[in-house]
């Protein structure tokens, strides 16, 4: 069992930037592999980045503005976000499993925490 506590979310105008941290307890995150989602309100919760197995993905609509990044030491996964755009709010999600068949598909995830709001205004 794993419990994930997102922070970092707020308000944030367009071109700005916020760091979104997921703090692990329980058993460490070391041995999970570890994802960010995200979901607007009436849609569907979408990928967003994954870091495990020593490699990380990314959307191809944050690729090049988010950094995913993990501190095991720290129990805690960062999810960079630079250059936001409006399209980029959402609740934020991280999302943590042993091994997740297709690391962008939620359902593949056993651990999710509660979300963190971001929102960007133009």
């Amino acid at each position: 069992q794993v419990q994930l506590v997102e922070s970092g979310g707020g308000l944030v105008q367009a071109g700005g930037s916020l760091r979104l941290s997921c703090a692990a307890s329980g058993r460490t995150s070391s041995g999970y592999a570890m994802g960010w989602f995200r979901q607007a309100p009436g849609k569907e919760r979408e990928f967003v980045a994954f870091i495990g197995w020593g490699g990380v993905l990314y959307a191809d609509s944050v690729k090049g503005r988010f950094t995913i990044s993990r501190d095991d030491a720290k129990n805690t996964v960062y999810l960079q976000m630079n250059s936001l755009k409006p399209e980029d709010t959402a609740a934020y999600y991280c999302a943590a499993d042993v091994g997740p068949l297709n690391a962008r598909r939620a359902n593949d995830y056993d651990y999710w925490g509660q979300g963190t709001q971001v929102t960007v205004s133009s």
